[in-house]
């Protein structure tokens, strides 16, 4: 106690004499700190593109993956066409709904895998081929793509003797045809003629070398199991392992050369594409100070991400395109993650990329796809 009241006595009369002397007396307190990145590793990537009104970041999240595989591979970088994968996954999910009679989802959402499924049987394409815009049209919309989609395959699965629907093949490709335009049979790349098959072989792309790794509880470690999520209408495996280990296996793989396609939620406030960032602040007020501030992060669990999971609060929102790590000036580390929503500096932050936090990768990943020669020792015998 006389301590204590020593400490006060001495601070009123110090407090005294720069009062008589006319001095402010300064208090040092610790200055909120903005965010300032340092680039750590920084993967050739294709420039930044935008899915527009589609629900197709799939194919633009995997085809730029794909890009920079090409790249890594034969130096070459490639405009791969987004649409033509997505219009052969639409007539892939017409049969797979016609099938079911109904009972499945239909919609524009699809996953990593659905590009490979597309590349191996159809091949590839140049944008420069087949853009998917039709007319004097810029910007991709497939607003009604959908829509005349189901209504043809819903009067078929009916059986409704009243509609003239001779072959629901047909009115799916003229739909798609009218939509998205007719692909080439072939077509001239670098004064080359090509279709879509041989176009493929040029690329030296095996879609035979990726797999695609996610961590959940309810399944056993080190397994393979379909993933009961909406999108994956084309029941696509996943490789299943620790969430330490995923982390490990996205930083081993960015360290040596590799991209990753990346499948995640970014429903929360704290994932901003204007802004830039996806954090995931400890403090629920913290909110939108973390956009502009570093905060505490949560500490994510195995338990804790799998009850999000089953809670849907974290869902299959959105795919992007893991191409470098960066760190902040107290050196917590981020993702560079491409985005497709255009690179617009008037409402998109980085140029259209993100820098994610590794606790919000933690909680809101749902899978990466990745090379298998860019698994570490530990999983490189998966197959």
């Amino acid at each position: 106690m006389k301590k204590l009241f020593t400490t006060f006595l001495l601070l009123f009369i110090a407090t005294q004499l720069f009062a008589q002397e006319g001095a402010v007396l300064k208090v040092n307190i610790p200055n909120e700190q903005k965010y300032a990145f340092t680039t750590i590793i920084d993967i050739e990537a294709s420039a930044v593109k935008s899915q527009g009104n589609t629900g197709t970041c799939w194919s633009f999240s995997t085809s730029s993956f794909l890009e920079s595989e090409i790249f890594r591979t034969t130096g070459q970088m490639i405009d791969i066409s987004e649409i033509y994968n997505v219009r052969n996954t639409y007539e892939a999910k017409a049969w797979n709904y016609v099938m079911r009679q109904g009972k499945t989802q239909f919609s524009e959402g699809g996953l990593a895998h659905d590009v490979l499924n597309s590349v191996q049987l159809n091949g590839l394409m140049p944008e420069s081929a087949y853009s998917g815009l039709v007319g004097d049209a810029t910007i991709h919309n497939h607003e009604n793509v959908v829509p005349e989609l189901q209504k043809v395959l819903d009067i078929y699965i009916k059986n409704d003797k009243n509609a003239i629907i001779p072959n629901w093949k047909i009115a799916i490709d003229s739909i798609l045809n009218a939509q998205l335009g007719a692909p080439p049979k072939t077509f001239k790349y670098n004064g080359e003629v090509y279709d879509a098959k041989s176009f493929l072989a040029m690329t030296q792309l095996n879609t035979s070398n990726y797999i695609t790794l996610t961590s959940f509880i309810h399944q056993p470690y080190n397994t393979f199991f379909v993933l009961n999520i909406p999108d994956n209408f084309s029941n696509g495996l996943f490789y299943n392992i620790t969430l330490n280990q995923l982390v490990d296996e996205v930083d081993y793989a960015l360290k040596n050369g590799y991209t990753l396609a990346l499948d995640c939620d970014v429903s929360e406030k704290t994932f901003s594409s204007k802004n830039g960032i996806a954090v995931l602040p400890n403090n629920p007020a913290e909110e939108e100070k973390s956009l502009a501030y570093i905060v505490e992060e949560k500490n994510v669990t195995p338990e804790f991400r799998q009850q999000e999971f089953e809670n849907y609060n974290t869902t299959d929102d959105h795919l992007m395109h893991i191409v470098g790590l960066v760190k902040d000036q107290n050196g917590t580390e981020y993702y560079k993650v491409k985005n497709s929503w255009g690179a617009d500096s008037n409402r998109i932050g980085n140029n259209g990329y993100v820098y994610m936090s590794k606790a919000f990768f933690k909680l809101k990943t749902i899978s990466v796809m990745v090379n298998k020669q860019a698994l570490s020792n530990n999983l490189m015998s998966v197959d």
